[in-house]
C-alpha cells in the first residue's frame, strides 16, 4: 500500500488529483493493528499496488514510519549510489519527484537490450506495451494478476524499451536495495 502525501479524492471519493506532496511512499498493509477506512474525507488516499517492485516503478519509496529498517536501506543504497551520506527523505522526495516528470517516453529513458541485461533485480521496464521485471537474469511480464513465467533477454524484440523505474532508483537497487517481489512470482533457483 502507499500514498502520495495527502487525499488525492473528494468528499464523495472521486480522484480529483494524482499527487498531494512530492512524498509519494510505500507502507505496510498491516501495522501496529491500526485499521483505516479507505478514502476518508480529508484524509489520504490509499493506493494499492501488486508488490514494492511496482510501487518503486511507479516513483515511491518505503515509508520512514511503518517500513523504517527497509526506508533506512533504502535511503543508505542511494547515499552509496551518490557517494554522499544516506540523504533525508525529502531530498529522496525531491530527486525522486523530478525523475517521475519525464514522460514515459523521454529519450532518456530509452534503452537497448545489452543495457537491459546489465538492470539489477527489481528494475522495470516498459517493452512496447508491456512491462516486464528483471529478476534473476529474466524477466518477469507484469500484470494486474501478477507476473508471468520468466523469459530471457533474448525475447526483446525491436520495440523500443524504456526504463520503467526511476533512475535514481535502479542505482539504489544496483546498490544493494532489495525489494520484495510479490510472494508467487518466479524466484532463480539458488
Amino acid at each position: 500500500m502507499g500514498n502520495r502525501g495527502g487525499a488525492l479524492h473528494s468528499d464523495d471519493q472521486r480522484i480529483v488529483r494524482t499527487q498531494k506532496s512530492k512524498a509519494w511512499i510505500i507502507c505496510l498493509t498491516e501495522f501496529k493493528g491500526w485499521k483505516r477506512e479507505l478514502m476518508q474525507p480529508g484524509r489520504y488516499t490509499e493506493l494499492f499496488f501488486l508488490d514494492e517492485v511496482t510501487a518503486l516503478a511507479a516513483g515511491h519509496r518505503p515509508c520512514f514510519e511503518c517500513r523504517r529498517k527497509d526506508a533506512l536501506a533504502f535511503a543508505e543504497a542511494m547515499g552509496r549510489s551518490r557517494n554522499e551520506k544516506r540523504p533525508p527523505a525529502r531530498a529522496i522526495d525531491n530527486l525522486l519527484n523530478s525523475e517521475r516528470r519525464h514522460s514515459a517516453d523521454d529519450p532518456a529513458r530509452l534503452l537497448t537490450p545489452n543495457a537491459v541485461a546489465t538492470l539489477p533485480d527489481g528494475a522495470m521496464i516498459r517493452h512496447g506495451n508491456r512491462f516486464q521485471a528483471v529478476r534473476g537474469g529474466m524477466l518477469l511480464q507484469w500484470s494486474f494478476e501478477g507476473y508471468g513465467a520468466p523469459v530471457g533477454f533474448e525475447t526483446l524484440t525491436p520495440a523500443p524499451i524504456y526504463l520503467a523505474t526511476p533512475p535514481s532508483t535502479v542505482a539504489a537497487l544496483r546498490q544493494g536495495y532489495l525489494p520484495a517481489f510479490h510472494s508467487r512470482a518466479w524466484k532463480p533457483a539458488t
